[in-house]
């Protein structure tokens, strides 16, 4: 079984920035592709970004593209999420989630994730 914890979530202003780290426990969670989901309010959850185990050719929803940027330290066992430039859009629960089933390609498919975390807040005001 695997647990996730969000953390680094909080409220920012329009152009601010923040990180948001996703730490695995119970099991390693290193060769697994992972991905970070959000849900604004009011709204269905969507896909925000991928990664695979090694990091490589990372995956990103075309609203994030160029101000936020994935990342893992799989020795931490942990995967971030840089978010900066932000916009009032941007505000969500954000959770991350593993993919068991993939490790050299990401999915931007919610039902294609295993485990999720509990999420954490991000607002924006404008």
């Amino acid at each position: 079984q695997v647990q996730l914890v969000e953390s680094g979530g909080g409220l920012v202003q329009a152009g601010g920035s923040l990180r948001l780290s996703c730490a695995a426990s119970g099991r390693t969670v290193t060769t697994y592709s992972m991905g970070w989901f959000r849900q604004p309010p009011g709204k269905e959850r969507e896909f925000v970004s991928a990664i695979t185990w090694t990091g490589s050719s990372p995956q990103y929803a075309d609203s994030v593209k160029g101000r936020f940027t994935i990342s893992r330290d799989n020795a931490k066992n942990t995967m971030y999420l840089q978010m900066n430039s932000l916009k009032p859009e941007d505000t969500a629960v954000y959770y991350c989630a593993v993919d068991r089933y993939r490790r050299v390609t990401t999915s931007s498919r919610a039902d294609d994730y295993d485990y999720w975390g509990q999420g954490t807040q991000v607002t924006v005001s404008s």
